[in-house]
């Protein structure tokens, strides 16, 4: 029993001496840049996700905007289904002006 002790504690530093490795070596990734997401500065992004509405269990309809313009899509585990495209974005309104008017 009494030899058992250090091997174990041997097992569980080795086990944290790992994982805190790669949780610095996956920090230092992503401090030089060279992390897998490869994505534009949030101003420069070109597609958005405008709304997002679950149907079912297993499928969402989704409204994506690619610079001027919606696409309504389906998205299933194993299919996309394009509903619509070339949809013009809606005017945005204000409730609170028009709500100012009526008193």
């Amino acid at each position: 029993m009494e030899a058992e002790i250090p091997q174990l504690l041997r097992l569980v530093a080795a086990l944290a001496f790992v994982l805190a490795l790669m949780g610095g070596l996956a920090l230092l990734l992503k401090r030089l840049g060279l992390s897998t997401n490869i994505t534009p500065a949030s101003d420069k992004r070109r597609i958005k996700v405008i709304e997002a509405l679950t149907l079912d269990a297993r499928r969402k309809a989704v409204i994506l905007q690619r610079d001027d313009k919606q696409h309504l899509v389906i998205l299933g585990p194993n299919s996309e289904t394009v509903v619509e495209t070339d949809i013009k974005p809606a005017k945005k309104t204000n409730d609170q002006s028009s709500k100012k008017g009526r008193t």
